[in-house]
């Protein structure tokens, strides 16, 4: 999105298609020792307390128990992981760790000879691989933020020429720089970007297909963000490290990195209550109740419940605030139902489950389809002075048939068109960093003047509710969204 932190990113790479993809084994909950009842009542809490998961894929025993995805979100569609893409990224170099071709106590300038523009600090010279992975390289904030200011600076270059405030090692703060420096080392290492290191190591065993990941300005992966999967191959990668590295009784990772990157090698905090304040691995989170977890912002999860032999895969837009309350739901509900051996099945829970599952959905927004007054603005030309967000012109095509408008900005032109009392797929580049995103809208007349429209970015967190107000002749336009990483609601545009 223009406003989210994420600009200057210009290449993406994508797997290859997944038709050939096999499907992870299916049971029922009962048959791997979980009641119905338990899963049907995590699902209604989660749409009572949460409102805004988007997919579920639950693993018991390898086997997939429950699944679901909230229309118009489905399971064919990739979602994007953000920070959850650093456990992938730590992987690769867990990989690369295997093979012989790095040390977690490579030094990070032994791999950038040629980057620095001068002389190092003590604190940056000391920085190794293994600092990088449990984010204590020993800076004060987050680097990426000034990686995406620096103009044409490449990354790493920048990240070098950053103060490393504190010797690595000894103070943690989630810094995804850190990340796309993993990246960056791989690639030098190996001559290949994270992406293409995993392709037949990790995903081409898994059966992970059609997978996206964004890559720096520089052509390398992100690293700690920009990584898109569906849920399903998210579990997948759960259940390789539940299962110590094997799939299938091949080795795709050693049992060591397995347990050293997801046992705590830095402390994170001292509450109790937080599962984000119990240990820091290799970019993995270890978690309460003996679990542990990769997770990106606005509620994408990877729930590894070891003792209880367990995966769960969450996607979702979920405000930062409300991300502890999707791993209680996990806890109160699920955790305490897992019990080792079969359930007697329970026919009608499991009915009232596969119904609840086959059913869910996002409300669409509702509003009347028609309004006298749409014949009067349809074909309209509402233009604006010069303003941050770049919209220069609004055109709407209201009918009894369906209703669309057109942003022009300074990326070119956008029609969407807006379904009713449902949700109507489509894609636009509008908001999208210039690459068309798979949307799904709904919207209509909330009242004689006001045209409102929703639109779901379905790959992403992200969803936008649109507001066009006819009053006093001219057109005001509010657009906010439901998470961001600035601000949600933009100023709102008055049209000349």
């Amino acid at each position: 999105m223009k406003y989210a932190l994420v600009a200057l990113i210009t290449l993406i790479t994508m797997g290859a298609p997944d038709a050939a993809a096999q499907k992870l084994p299916r049971s029922t909950p009962d048959k791997q020792g979980l009641s119905s009842t338990a899963v049907l009542n995590f699902v209604k809490a989660a749409e009572e307390k949460i409102d805004a998961l988007h997919s579920f894929v639950l693993l018991r025993h390898g086997q997939v128990v429950a699944e679901g995805w909230w229309h118009p979100y489905s399971a064919e569609q990739r979602h994007r992981l953000y920070s959850l893409s650093k456990s992938f990224t730590a992987t690769a170099i867990g990989l690369a760790v295997d093979a012989g071709a790095l040390s977690l106590d490579d030094l990070v300038l032994d791999h950038f000879p040629d980057d620095l523009t001068a002389m190092p600090h003590r604190n940056l010279r000391a920085m190794r691989i293994r600092d990088l992975l449990i984010m204590s390289t020993g800076h004060l904030h987050d680097t990426a933020g000034d990686m995406f200011s620096g103009g044409d600076t490449p990354w790493v270059e920048t990240f070098l020429e950053l103060p490393v405030e504190y010797k690595p090692g000894t103070h943690f703060t989630t810094n995804l720089g850190a990340s796309y420096i993993l990246a960056a080392i791989l690639q030098r290492a190996t001559g290949e970007n994270v992406v293409d290191y995993l392709q037949p190591r990790l995903f081409e065993p898994l059966g992970i297909r059609g997978y996206r990941w964004q890559q720096s300005p520089q052509g390398v992966s992100t690293g700690g963000w920009g990584l898109r999967l569906k849920t399903e191959d998210l579990a997948r990668f759960g259940q390789v490290y539940l299962q110590k590295g094997l799939w299938n009784g091949e080795r795709i990772l050693s049992e060591q990195w397995i347990e050293t990157a997801t046992t705590r090698q830095t402390a994170t905090g001292s509450d109790p209550d937080s599962d984000w304040e119990q240990g820091y691995g290799y970019h993995f989170w270890l978690g309460r109740h003996n679990a542990y977890h990769s997770d990106g912002t606005f509620g994408q999860f990877c729930v590894v419940m070891p003792e209880q032999d367990a995966v769960l895969a969450l996607t979702g837009g979920v405000a930062s605030y409300k991300t502890q309350d999707v791993l209680n739901l996990v806890w109160e509900h699920l955790l305490p139902a897992l019990r080792p051996d079969s359930l007697e099945a329970d026919k009608q829970a499991h009915a009232a489950l596969s119904d609840k599952l086959s059913f869910l959905f996002l409300k669409p927004l509702r509003g009347a389809s028609y309004v006298p007054k749409a014949e009067d603005i349809s074909g309209q030309l509402f233009e604006f002075a010069d303003n941050r967000q770049g919209v220069e012109v609004i055109s709407f095509d209201f009918g009894r048939g369906g209703n669309a408008f057109t942003i022009h900005d300074q990326q070119g032109k956008h029609r969407i068109r807006v379904g009713h009392g449902t949700w109507l797929k489509g894609e636009t580049a509008y908001d999208s960093q210039g690459d068309p995103e798979p949307i799904a809208t709904s919207g209509g007349w909330t009242d004689n003047e006001v045209f409102m429209a929703r639109i779901f970015f379905t790959e992403t967190a992200h969803s936008a509710k649109l507001e066009f107000d006819f009053s006093e002749g001219r057109l005001r336009f509010d657009f906010g969204y439901n998470v961001a990483f600035g601000i949600v609601r933009r100023p709102q545009l008055i049209s000349e």
